[in-house]
């Protein structure tokens, strides 16, 4: 087999290597910790893709924002009935910043539940007011090798913030 010809054959093999190693994610950003969430509230009115937002949600791998995603569901009771509603976030204007408008009824009581990525990411639980904006944020976590290592939201919690929700209205 001559020289060109193995180069032929060869070279595109090597691009999709470098091309593979490339999109993959820095090795070192693995072992430096684990992912992260935050949520703000309110967003930032300048920013035209975060502008009447309810809230923004930023996401993280250690320290590092990165775009990774981030899923969820509006969790809630209206009168009797208890309702859960898949959430669509769209991408703000920086990396690993997500914007999230109302997608839920106004009446009722409702938590939102959010996690970043795809996998086992970090989520948080926020609660909404009787006014409907953002009461309180909560991210479980657990200690794990010196590192606080977020959790996934159990179905307890949800379900406790609405009920302390509805608890705290009819006291009222």
């Amino acid at each position: 087999m001559s020289r060109t010809t193995m180069l032929r054959l060869l070279l595109p093999a090597a691009l999709a290597a470098t091309a593979l190693a490339a999109a993959a994610p820095d090795a070192s950003l693995v072992r430096k910790g684990p992912p992260w969430i935050s949520v703000e509230s309110p967003p930032n009115p300048h920013d035209p893709t975060t502008r009447d937002a309810l809230l923004v949600v930023r996401t993280y791998h250690h320290g590092t924002q990165l775009d990774q995603g981030v899923r969820g569901t509006a969790e809630g009771i209206v009168g009797t009935e208890r309702r859960t509603i898949q959430l669509r976030f769209e991408k703000a204007s920086q990396p690993g910043v997500y914007a999230l408008r109302r997608q839920w009824p106004a009446e009722g009581r409702w938590a939102l539940v959010m996690t970043t990525g795809t996998g086992d990411g970090a989520s948080a639980l926020v609660t909404l007011g009787a006014d409907g904006q953002v009461a309180s944020v909560t991210v479980p976590t657990r200690r794990q090798d010196g590192w606080s290592i977020p959790r996934a939201v159990t179905r307890a919690e949800v379900d406790a913030a609405l009920g302390l929700r509805v608890a705290r209205a009819g006291r009222r």
